[in-house]
């Protein structure tokens, strides 16, 4: 089980580094344009052209640097390469907008908690856009689903601590 763990974190790792990284471009410019849907925005301020750019472009180098790594790493690791990195760090940024967008259809609003949604919405178009270049065990989908919410929620405190983020989820 360890091993699956350690493979899940090592395929992972460029999704969950896109995803966490957004907070720090401190971003001023609305995907959306302002623009609302019914009575509610698109996707509302949270989610920024500043932001989705540092998210694909770190999880996209945290892929690099795995690449630099390979020669070092197990066996069984899955081999990173730059499409790879690429489409988890996108996957993962395209996610968070469409967990937003469902959000804001659903009248949640922005900074408001939602279970599950807010944990998950990355790693499944990260994993979806993922399967274009590589198959990997299924094993390795259970830990991720499994761990996910745990370390999403971890990182969001820990940003929160840091006064990155408003809100502790």
């Amino acid at each position: 089980m360890i091993s699956f763990l350690l493979q899940s974190l090592w395929f992972i790792l460029p999704a969950y580094i896109a995803n966490s990284s957004p907070v720090i471009s401190k971003g001023k410019h609305p995907l959306d344009f302002h623009a609302f849907l019914g009575k509610n925005r698109l996707l509302g301020d949270g989610k920024t052209i500043e932001g989705s750019a540092t998210g694909i472009a770190f999880g996209t180098l945290a892929g690099t640097l795995q690449i630099l790594l390979q020669p070092y790493a197990p066996d069984n690791f899955v081999t990173m390469t730059a499409e790879l990195a690429f489409l988890l760090a996108f996957g993962a940024i395209a996610g968070d907008i469409v967990g937003a967008f469902i959000k804001r259809r659903l009248g949640i609003a922005r900074g408001a908690s939602a279970p599950l949604l807010d944990q998950l919405d990355f790693l499944i178009v990260s994993l979806t856009l993922s399967t274009l270049v590589v198959s990997m065990p299924y094993e390795v989908y259970i830990v991720l689903f499994l761990i996910t919410p745990v370390v999403h929620l971890s990182a969001n405190i820990i940003s929160h601590f840091l006064k990155l983020k408003e809100v502790p989820w």
